[in-house]
């Protein structure tokens, strides 16, 4: 049996965290915290687990085996450095950190407690996404040319737990970046999970288009984030994350080859299109991708708990990470100096 706190107790812990985790007849929700703690409280009680008063509380509690951390970015790090140190275990939401300093801290912390960092990069586990990067693998494209990947939805201000133009992601205080930060994280992991490879190059710009406060100023954050990305084995490809995308939610990677083109959540009926350069083209229907209007079960809480029930079993780490939040860093200061950056990998 594996006991859990959970340390954020937003929207992200509601839809996917405690249900995910009850769900398990191997898990016991035991704790929780939230800086409002009348929303922690009404948790606990829906739950059977206890509302702490404050983080370190909870984690200082001996019957606590593992932590979910699901508070505003700008706390990942103290949070999961804290928790690794008590001898917990943590599955830790994205962005890992706001610098990257914190993120090689949290990795260090991993690796000195010797307990398990994994972080929710859940694109790598879409169906479609494990399918393409077999048949990458198999060559079915051949050698990556360039690549477009996007994720661009109307923002978060429906989704957050307190909606409106006064949720957190759009304060700098507390979410550091904007869609960068909650977008564009997703897809710069995703382009390196289906490649192989890893960014080693990035000209990006981050900046607000449309995105208000209730009194008309704009937000402190990025609502797009355009980058062009270079990848290790020379491919180049562009990584748009959007706010401002007010029609149809878009989730969708191309990838074109010397032998073909791949269209991954880019047509209505088929999740994946393979094109040969033959001519031929295939087909592979597989579960489309959740959205925020249309969660469904992410893979993550399962992918977690059974590493820690088995832990030959593989999982997000931190350290696995890594490459994709130095390329995010390299995009912010590529933005702020307008000049295209080297990613040291």
């Amino acid at each position: 049996m594996i006991r859990i706190g959970i340390a954020g107790c937003g929207k992200i812990a509601q839809v996917r965290h405690l249900p995910e985790y009850q769900a398990r007849p191997d898990v016991q929700i035991c704790g929780l915290f939230d800086l409002n703690q009348d929303r922690a409280a009404a948790l606990a009680d829906q739950y059977g687990a206890t509302a702490y008063a404050t983080y370190e509380e909870m984690l200082a509690d001996p019957g606590i085996d593992a932590v979910s951390i699901c508070s505003a970015n700008i706390a990942h790090a103290d949070m999961t450095v804290a928790a690794l140190r008590a001898g917990k275990h943590v599955l830790c939401e994205k962005p890992m950190a706001t610098t990257l300093a914190d993120c090689e801290r949290m990795v260090e912390a991993a690796r000195e407690s010797q307990k398990t960092l994994m972080i929710d990069q859940n694109q790598r586990l879409a169906a479609a996404h494990i399918k393409a990067r077999a048949l990458i693998e198999k060559g079915a494209i051949g050698r990556i040319l360039s690549f477009q990947t996007s994720f661009r939805h109307g923002g978060p201000e429906t989704w957050s737990v307190d909606p409106g133009a006064g949720t957190w992601f759009f304060d700098k205080n507390r979410a550091a970046m904007g869609a960068m930060a909650d977008l564009g994280i997703h897809k710069t992991d995703l382009i390196q999970y289906l490649t192989g490879q890893t960014v080693t190059e990035v000209t990006a710009w981050l900046g607000t288009l449309d995105k208000k406060y209730a009194d008309g100023t704009p937000i402190t954050v990025d609502d797009n984030a355009i980058c062009i990305y270079r990848l290790s084995d020379g491919a180049v490809g562009t990584m748009i994350a959007s706010w401002t995308n007010y029609c149809d939610e878009d989730n969708s990677t191309i990838l074109s080859g010397t032998e073909g083109m791949l269209r991954i959540y880019d047509d209505p009926n088929h999740s994946i299109v393979l094109k040969k350069r033959t001519g031929e083209t295939l087909y592979y229907d597989v579960e489309q991708i959740q959205t925020n209007d249309n969660q469904t079960k992410s893979g993550i809480i399962d992918l977690f708990v059974d590493h820690l029930l088995q832990p030959e079993k593989p999982c997000i780490s931190g350290e696995s990470v890594l490459t994709a939040m130095r390329a995010v860093f390299g995009a912010v200061q590529s933005s702020e100096t307008g000049c295209t950056v080297k990613v040291n990998q």
